[in-house]
């Protein structure tokens, strides 16, 4: 059997000193895409923090590749990662200087070319190409989910942790970001939604109500 891109074993986070997850244990497979279902607050969202090692469990281990997150491990199994938050905040600056900030650090310079890449995926999310010289303050909700997907892609990232990708977008919007991932092969993805489209793009649905 493959190794698991994600395994959670025996997770317990407390957050502002309430118990929200008591020894959760699950795994996604490589390529799978997988859906987290639940009412809202039970820590859907705090899960994936987790696995980026922004909140740190009580007790339990989370392995990405086979390979425990610890904080020696963090910052090169984030690398790997793509955490693309509810409302994501692009800092300052127009578009176009967003997408090219990550490829100056060393980690990510041989990944530059990638940048050619920009303009179909631009047009392949619905986004003009024009939207590049746009102050990132004055993009929409939906544009910035958008962007913070397609600076991932560019980044080469092997595993999507996503929440509620589609909930600032219409309707159009929302499907051609779906249509992508159903169409993405070699990709993991694990998706926090209360949207019926993104529950039936997933392989596997887990509900934690």
């Amino acid at each position: 059997m493959p190794t698991p891109a994600i395994e959670i074993r025996n997770l317990t986070v407390c957050f502002h000193g309430k118990r929200i997850w008591n020894h959760f244990s699950m795994q996604v497979d490589p390529g799978e895409r997988v859906a987290l279902d639940g009412r809202s607050g039970v820590g859907k969202s705090t899960l994936l923090q987790c696995l980026m090692g922004f909140v740190i469990p009580e007790e339990g281990t989370v392995l990405i590749n086979g390979q425990a997150l610890t904080r020696e491990s963090v910052w090169t199994l984030r690398t790997l990662m793509a955490y693309v938050p509810q409302e994501p905040d692009l800092g300052s600056g127009n578009l176009r200087q967003w997408f090219a900030a990550p490829f100056s650090f060393r980690m990510n310079s041989r990944r530059r070319k990638n940048l050619d890449r920009l303009p179909g995926l631009l047009e392949r999310f619905l986004l003009p190409e024009d939207l590049l010289d746009q102050d990132v303050s004055r993009l929409s909700g939906g544009e910035k989910q958008r962007a913070a997907i397609i600076s991932a892609i560019l980044l080469d990232r092997k595993i999507f942790l996503l929440d509620e990708p589609t909930s600032a977008m219409d309707r159009v919007a929302g499907k051609a970001v779906l249509d992508f991932f159903r169409s993405m092969s070699g990709r993991t993805v694990l998706a926090v939604s209360h949207d019926p489209a993104v529950l039936e793009m997933a392989d596997r649905i887990i509900n934690v109500s």
